[in-house]
């Protein structure tokens, strides 16, 4: 698995101090519920996901040419879901979002990726890597997961598109991460919130409400909240006690919610029947099926979390198949029991949300560090590439295809390769992360002003900011 840890920074050092660098900045909490609440939730995907056997061309042309250079990874035509009446259809282990995109609610966005502007082939082997129209790292885990996590072309960056939206947007919470302590979620002063899966503690290492009845505890939470409500001597230093007394006025709230699983009193019983399909023994059964059974709940009780608008990350990692991608059928393999997972727990949290009569609200979307090769290795694999498609799922979501579909040529327009060695199929993109973005955001309700400060190449790209799925 392929995660990449941001290095820490003094505030987090500090704040991981006292046992309470995961949970977060929060602002004061607000019961009061507006009535246009609008939610994003990221799923990364880590490792870099095949996109060009998540959604695979149908017609004859296109079909035959994935056929002949996917080869051995090819899926058979006849195991693929049919979009509708489209030339494509979705691999078979993600059966469970045919019907979603049937009902108009998924839309796929094709051939997108991290660019400072608009890049042609011609521009790319001119430029070789020596100016800014080249994104720095292409093809490194590490580099482009931060790339596509931050929305900008410098793989320095500190702060993630999630956090920095967060903070323009003026959000009661920060980043609501059901998923782990990911770029995505950083601002400048504060981490996202992160919270455990379900059957877990939530709070401070000893310092949780259920931790109360041993006196020292006890004690020991009035002597760090005596600390955090001494007066600070700097910015940073007043900002670190805002999250630490945040952080323990929300754990005391939450606590029992987040630690709530399945069938268990007090559950809600619409939530749970939605995540029927995924629920084993009372618990939910994969990895990424749990943090969207987090996210469901806290949605749920969107009002203690306070504010109208709130932007969750989830992950789900393994994706770098650079072997043994594809098994004995369409099925099996590495890359088919990922998206049989993510296909599954994104079925289940729609239908969650239809159930609380918020999939209007809410829009789920995907990320990853980088498509993959069109053309496999000798591995049974594929490498790393760049352009990817990605799917975006929700009732508010133009539902059908978005952006160009590469040319299917090594060689080709679309690949980087010119000489026959380099010729692997790594799509330039032609749709960026920066617009990616700013159609979700501009969804949120972000203004143009909010957008650039957000992100910084979006003007780069002239009137087409937007992408249109939203």
């Amino acid at each position: 698995m392929s995660h990449h840890h941001p290095s820490l920074s003094r505030r987090r050092l500090l704040a991981g101090a006292l046992g309470l660098g995961t949970l977060g900045a929060l602002a004061p909490l607000r019961s009061a519920q507006a009535a246009d609440f609008k939610a994003l939730v990221c799923i990364f995907l880590y490792g870099g996901n095949d996109g060009m056997n998540s959604v695979v061309p149908m017609d004859a042309g296109r079909y035959a040419d994935y056929a002949r250079v996917r080869a051995g990874l090819a899926l058979p035509q006849a195991s693929l879901g049919r979009l509708g009446t489209s030339d494509f259809g979705l691999h078979p282990a993600l059966a469970a979002l045919t019907p979603l995109f049937a009902a108009g609610k998924l839309a796929v966005q094709f051939n997108v990726g991290p660019l400072h502007a608009p890049l042609t082939k011609a521009q790319y082997r001119a430029d070789a890597g020596r100016t800014a129209l080249t994104p720095p790292s292409l093809f490194s885990h590490s580099d482009q997961q931060v790339l596509w996590e931050s929305a900008s072309t410098d793989a320095q960056s500190r702060t993630g598109w999630g956090g920095r939206a967060s903070a323009a947007l003026g959000l009661v919470s920060p980043v609501i991460s059901v998923g782990g302590n990911g770029h995505f979620g950083l601002s400048e002063l504060a981490a996202p919130l992160v919270l455990p899966g379900p059957g877990d503690g939530f709070g401070a290492a000893g310092l949780a409400s259920a931790d109360m009845t041993w006196k020292p505890n006890a004690l020991k939470l009035d002597a760090v909240k005596s600390l955090a409500e001494q007066s600070a001597d700097t910015d940073l230093a007043g900002a670190l006690q805002k999250q630490q007394i945040d952080a323990m006025a929300l754990s005391e709230q939450l606590g029992p919610l987040v630690k709530r699983k399945p069938g268990e009193a007090g559950s809600n019983a619409a939530i749970d029947a939605a995540f029927a399909p995924l629920i084993v023994n009372g618990n939910v059964s994969t990895g990424l099926g749990r943090q969207l059974y987090q996210a469901a709940k806290m949605l749920d009780v969107r009002a203690t979390l306070g504010g109208n608008r709130q932007i969750y990350f989830a992950q789900l990692g393994g994706f770098d198949t650079h072997g043994e991608q594809i098994g004995t059928d369409a099925l099996s393999g590495q890359h088919a029991g990922l998206l049989k997972q993510l296909g599954d727990a994104l079925a289940c949290f729609q239908a969650a949300l239809t159930a609380l009569g918020m999939a209007e609200s809410v829009t789920t979307f995907t990320q990853s560090d980088f498509g993959r090769t069109f053309k496999p290795n000798n591995s049974n694999g594929t490498d790393h590439a760049w352009g990817n498609h990605h799917f975006v799922l929700g009732g508010a979501v133009k539902g059908g295809f978005h952006g160009q579909y590469p040319v299917l040529a090594l060689g080709g327009p679309d690949d980087v390769g010119v000489d026959s060695w380099e010729q692997h199929g790594r799509w330039i993109p032609t749709s960026s992360v920066d617009q990616y973005a700013a159609t979700l955001l501009g969804w949120m309700g972000a203004s143009a002003g909010q957008l650039d400060t957000v992100l910084p190449n979006l003007a780069n790209f002239g009137s087409a900011r937007s992408l249109g799925f939203l």
